[in-house]
């Protein structure tokens, strides 16, 4: 229940699981320029960011400012960020150690590739050129904006323009539609079963449907899955597990 693209981290759902995620280094030839060449992301996370990239022609105008972190190195910029910002500031902008999203890889900070130094903790993303096609690509890529303008009584932290989830193309397009944070979600997937109905989706090529299984108390939990093409199961970090089935070829994963 503790791994998979749609996990839920926040302060009161930390990282939990002794596993570790399937990294990837970020920084290999010209097709994603580093803000530091040890920066890496989950494997599909970063294929997926490399595809968005592309579509986006982007290249030469975004930088990755920062990817995967340890909890030793979240302390750290937890800490410094409080020396040097003050703690209403970094209450906002900096997640709590064990409660980072950008502990499970699946999370990529981006900013605007400039001459002179870039804000480690808040790059600037703006509205323009390749960061805009970015923006507007992200969904179809599978990513979304996590903390978004008016949504911080929820997710806890400020709008971050610069901060994009993996959270796979189904449920991105869903939540971009519906206007829902990762939390807004994992709350309204539980609406969605595998004897009743179940969340839809399509595009050219292939299709989705996405349904909530419950976790069981015992710790041990049957999933049913339909005839498919190929699945996926994430875990929620909450209270279960959400099934992604898909038909089609079209769907690159």
């Amino acid at each position: 229940m503790y791994r998979g693209h749609l996990v839920l981290v926040n302060a009161d759902h930390p990282v939990r699981g002794d596993h570790a995620p399937d990294l990837a280094a970020v920084a290999g030839g010209d097709s994603i320029h580093v803000l530091d060449e040890r920066i890496a992301l989950e494997s599909l996370c970063l294929r997926r960011l490399a595809s968005l990239v592309a579509d986006a022609e982007a290249q030469d105008d975004i930088v990755v400012v920062s990817g995967y972190r340890s909890k030793q190195e979240q302390t750290a910029i937890y800490e410094d960020s409080l020396r040097e910002n003050g703690e209403a500031y970094t209450a906002s902008y900096v997640a709590l150690p064990g409660r980072s999203e950008h502990q499970t890889g699946l999370a990529v900070d981006v900013g605007a590739r400039v001459e002179g130094e870039l804000d480690f903790i808040a790059p600037s993303f703006p509205d323009e050129g390749g960061c805009l096609a970015f923006k507007r690509l992200a969904a179809s890529h599978g990513f979304v904006q996590r903390y978004k303008e008016g949504k911080e009584a929820v997710t806890g932290i400020a709008c971050e323009p610069w901060h994009y989830r993996y959270v796979g193309a189904p449920h991105a397009a869903w939540m971009e539609s519906l206007d829902l944070c990762l939390e807004e979600y994992i709350a309204y997937l539980r609406m969605f079963s595998f004897d009743g109905e179940r969340l839809a989706y399509a595009e050219e090529g292939w299709r989705a449907e996405i349904y909530y299984v419950p976790a069981e108390e015992t710790g041990v939990t049957a999933v049913t899955v339909p005839a498919c093409d190929a699945y996926t199961l994430s875990g929620n970090n909450v209270d279960g597990f959400i099934v992604t089935v898909y038909e089609g070829a079209g769907y690159e994963g």
